[in-house]
């Protein structure tokens, strides 16, 4: 029999929930029953539905507090309603009540998404730390989407059986933009000739649109024809709306992020703190140069020819590195087409999804019994 697989999911929107259905996806097409359990009000439940998976509802807020036990319960039901041979938990708040619900008694991966201490400052920073070295007993396999994501999960001290699944993008889906296609993209979009940089995420102090905004200014003050879009809504949208100054348009959620890419000149990554951004791996599938900021799995993803990698909240050098791809369309389109080039080579979705099948074949078939502490082969590209 096929086994039966629970992805655990929340949030249930942005690029967790974009991996957590396309997941779900592959593996009902390779013949696993697959159950998603994720918030019920959220595009992650009619994705799932549309993959061709089941869904529960799992109804928990996106940052722990009081109610995580009675969240953790509610999750120990539907493992024991649904019993899987395996539970994937997905980001920070599904890896602790999955784990506490669980405690070890399943086979159990948990992908961190970017580690949750990364996002918190002073003594919560620290806890975060203690609760995923301890709850490190409890899985078999933390699977990062990043070398870099491993790496800083070592050095917190977190042991346990580690396994590097770069993140992976649908090349279909954002295939190759040319010139051409950016006039095209353009046309379909409405937006007008000349110097354009696009920033697709969800609004949030995460993924840094505040500093881009900041930065923006002296852009316009070196290039005054120069416009930005931002693409995304979130819970920081009407301060970055209050911020927005000339040339810069807030968009809101869009189902045509292909296009938005496409028309771009150059795509930029501000984010504070990834695992491994999924947009910056669309922008380079889609041969976009991007300016990223370093942050784990930037550097792996880009290499040295595709694109830019400046410091975190470091707005001079923001503004240095996308004056000079949109002053410069020939080192753009250089870049872009060696993004594309190294999408292709590393960042294949289909290549991500057998990882993951093979790893959940070599755990339900190996010994029962928690995860080791040694390494295991990691797949992933050299930097």
């Amino acid at each position: 029999m096929s086994p039966r697989v629970l992805h655990v999911s929340q949030p249930g929107d942005g690029g967790v929930a974009a991996v957590v259905a396309q997941l779900a996806r592959d593996q009902v097409e390779r013949g696993l029953e697959v159950l998603v359990a994720g918030p019920s009000k959220a595009a992650l439940r009619p994705a799932v539905h549309a993959a061709g998976a089941r869904f529960t509802a799992w109804d928990a807020k996106r940052s722990p507090g009081p109610g995580t036990l009675r969240e953790a319960r509610s999750l120990a039901r539907v493992i024991a309603a649904e019993d899987p041979d395996l539970v994937h938990l997905h980001s920070s708040k599904a890896g602790l009540a999955g784990r506490l619900a669980l405690r070890g008694r399943r086979p159990t991966l948990f992908q961190p998404h970017s580690w949750s201490f990364e996002a918190l400052r002073g003594p919560l920073r620290g806890a975060a730390a203690v609760w995923e070295r301890r709850a490190a007993a409890w899985t078999d396999a933390i699977v990062c989407v990043s070398e870099t994501e491993r790496l800083h999960g070592r050095a917190a001290g977190i042991d346990g059986r580690y396994v590097v699944v770069p993140n992976g993008v649908d090349l279909g889906a954002f295939a190759r933009a040319g010139a051409e296609e950016r006039a095209v993209a353009r046309s379909r979009l409405e937006l007008a000739d000349g110097p354009l940089a696009v920033c697709v995420g969800r609004l949030c102090r995460q993924k840094g649109q505040d500093v881009l905004l900041e930065a923006w200014p002296a852009v316009r003050d070196r290039m005054p024809d120069a416009r930005l879009v931002l693409v995304g809504d979130g819970p920081t949208e009407l301060e970055l709306r209050a911020a927005a100054g000339e040339g810069v348009d807030l968009v809101g959620t869009r189902d045509d992020i292909p296009d938005w890419l496409a028309a771009a000149d150059v795509v930029v990554a501000p984010s504070r703190w990834e695992g491994m951004s999924l947009t910056l791996l669309e922008a380079m599938a889609t041969a976009r140069s991007v300016v990223a900021t370093d942050v784990a799995g930037a550097r792996e993803a880009l290499g040295d020819e595709a694109g830019a990698v400046v410091p975190v909240e470091s707005v001079t050098e923001l503004v240095d590195a996308v004056v000079e791809r949109l002053r410069n369309p020939v080192l753009a389109a250089d870049e872009g087409r060696a993004g594309r080039r190294r999408a292709e080579q590393f960042h294949d979705m289909r290549t991500a999804n057998d990882h993951i099948v093979a790893l959940y074949g070599e755990i339900l078939g190996g010994a029962p019994g928690r995860a080791a502490s040694a390494e295991t082969a990691a797949f992933h590209p050299t930097p």
